[in-house]
């Protein structure tokens, strides 16, 4: 009996103690976030967190999904969305390259609340009609780029890069978003394409008569990485388990980085951003078995030494999970560094910059390796 008493009295305890976790955490009772396009793994993830905290905190969380980095930002950056769920995009819009590197933009202090790895890749689909067995075998075939997604392109010529390839070697068809770069492969218009795995889009190329496959990209070719890191230094070999052709029975040694990544502004407030992180952290129950990819959003899955800090309230909420240390921290600094040094770089630059946006381009990116080597920082677009 006293056992009995005893360990009714532990539930009670540890309902208590969640109730009141719960409780200390605040949301706004509607909030919008940016994805990528609808169907996509990034957006499925989105509605499922989102899902989450309506059930849990009664926050009504609209999903906008949007073909490219640039106009997933520009909601985040008006302030008519609280989240961008983010792929590598957040990496060149902190770094102010590509579509970044405009007169509109500029280098982007952006930071991190959560991210996912899951058993999940990213790297080229190739449609398994094409015969292609290596990336190598991509030479003369059609390669998806998508209009303003600085992200997926980077990632294909990176993903290339490890089969020898550069963009001259392949035919680069262009398509106005993801989504309609996936249409291609179904419809025949385009051999290959950036995804990850899990996505909706490469299950309809599976399906599809033409079918899908994953050139490897084996670990220990080192070579190869090297390649692939000179284009892309947030890649990350992977041995991919799950998606589009892929199975635990049949793993293919891959790429990967986080995504999505839950990207907020360094403007943010540290409390807001602490409950949105902390709620994702408590309920992450809730919502991993929703959406294929939900499941790396968990604590002990964070990629803590990546190419974008983690914001302030962020690491509350981690520092309060226990999965943050001193050497995080020190990293996490250094990045801080980084983006200070990117913001000084390029306040001093458009005082009197080139007014012709070729120029302009090529005027900041000299700039800003200049001021990134006096740092002591490595450049990572050479």
């Amino acid at each position: 009996m006293l056992h009995r008493i005893m360990a009714l009295a532990s539930v009670a305890v540890l309902v208590t103690t969640s109730a009141s976790y719960a409780q200390d955490i605040k949301l706004p009772p509607t909030m919008a976030v940016t994805a990528y396009d609808t169907g996509t793994a990034g957006f499925n993830i989105a509605v499922a967190v989102g899902k989450m905290m309506k059930d849990k905190y009664g926050t009504d969380v609209r999903v906008l999904p949007a073909g490219n980095d640039v106009a997933r930002l520009a909601p985040l950056r008006g302030g008519r969305a609280g989240i961008a769920w983010m792929g590598s995009g957040i990496y060149f819009a902190q770094e102010g390259v590509f579509e970044f590197g405009v007169k509109e933009w500029g280098p982007q202090a952006l930071q991190v609340t959560l991210s996912s790895i899951d058993c999940n890749g990213g790297s080229l689909g190739v449609a398994r009609d094409t015969g292609v067995k290596e990336l190598k075998d991509l030479r003369g075939k059609r390669v998806g780029f998508v209009v303003g997604s600085p992200a997926l392109n980077q990632n294909a010529l990176a993903i290339m890069a490890f089969g020898g390839l550069t963009k001259t070697d392949v035919k680069p068809i262009e398509f106005a978003s993801y989504g309609a770069m996936w249409k291609g492969m179904v419809n025949n218009d385009v051999d290959a394409a950036f995804a990850t795995t899990i996505t909706g889009p490469a299950k309809e190329v599976e399906t599809s008569p033409r079918g899908i496959i994953w050139p490897p990209l084996p670990a220990d070719d080192k070579d190869g990485w090297a390649r692939v890191k000179r284009v892309a230094p947030f890649f990350n070999p992977h041995m991919a388990t799950c998606g589009a052709g892929i199975t635990p029975a049949t793993p293919v040694h891959m790429s990967t980085y986080p995504y999505p990544v839950a990207t907020v502004y360094a403007s943010q407030a540290e409390d807001q951003i602490y409950a949105i992180t902390k709620a994702m952290i408590v309920n992450y129950d809730a919502y991993k078995d929703n959406a294929p990819g939900a499941g790396g959003l968990a604590v002990k899955a964070q990629t803590m030494k990546w190419v974008v800090p983690y914001h302030a309230g962020s690491v509350r909420a981690l520092k309060e999970a226990g999965n943050w240390s001193d050497a995080d921290q020190a990293h996490n600094d250094a990045l801080f560094k980084r983006q200070d040094v990117l913001k000084a770089a390029w306040a001093d630059y458009t005082k009197a910059p080139p007014t012709i946006d070729k120029e302009f381009l090529d005027g900041w990116m000299a700039a800003r390796s200049a001021a990134l080597a006096k740092a002591g920082m490595p450049n990572g677009f050479e």
